[in-house]
Order: C-alpha cells, then structure tokens, then sequence
C-alpha cells in the first residue's frame, strides 16, 4: 500500500520561512519523479515544484520560483523549503508520485499518489 505523509506546515508571518516533508512508503521510490501541489480556498490545485528520480532535474511555478526549493533524498523523504513567504502561498499542500513522463510533471493528472495534505497559512 503507497502512503505519501506530509508534515512541516503552519503558521508563519508574511516574510517567514517552513520546510514541508513528505514520507513515501509501499513504493521504489528510485523510480518516481515527485512533485507538490497547493489548493487554496476556492481554487484549483496548482503546481508547485517538481523533482525527477536522479535529482538531476527540477521545475517550480512561476509563482513560487526563485523561493522554494524542492529536494528528495535515498531515504523516502520528499522536501520542499519555502522561504519568502507571502500570504499569497496560504493553501493545502500535497506531496504526490508518478512514474509517467517528465515532460507532463506540470498535471495534476498525471500523478499516480497523493498524501493528504498539509496547511500552510502566511499572516501579513
């Protein structure tokens, strides 16, 4: 059974800084490229950050770009370190896996496994 768990979130002032992790389970995560995702209140889930399985490559939306930085490591754990944080960022944050192809790392719909997600709320 794949289980994605996320932790990390809360709340910070408008400026702060949070580091989100995700623990992956039930799965070869070597094989999985791994990305995060954000719904607030009212919206869609978008895009975050993406990493492929060598670490070689790596994609963030414009929004976040230049702020947060996504890394994995060999031990199952997916991260995302957030600095600069605006209340524009407050959402649910959600850790997920696929095994398709990079090029369609942007689509929600291209994840085969998603976690639960985890608030993060900015206050200005």
């Amino acid at each position: 059974q794949v289980q994605l768990v996320e932790s990390g979130g809360g709340l910070v002032q408008d400026g702060g800084s949070l580091r989100l992790s995700c623990a992956a389970s039930g799965l070869t995560f070597r094989n999985y490229a791994m990305g995060w995702f954000r719904q607030a209140p009212g919206k869609q889930r978008e895009f975050v950050a993406a990493i492929d399985w060598s670490r070689s490559n790596s994609d963030y939306g414009a929004s976040v770009k230049g702020r947060f930085t996504i890394s994995r490591d060999n031990a199952k754990m997916v991260y995302l370190q957030m600095n600069s944080l605006k209340p524009e960022d407050t959402a649910v944050y959600y850790c997920a896996a696929t095994l398709k192809s990079w090029g369609n790392r942007r689509y929600r719909s291209e994840y085969d496994y998603w976690g639960q997600g985890t608030q993060v709320t900015v206050s200005s």
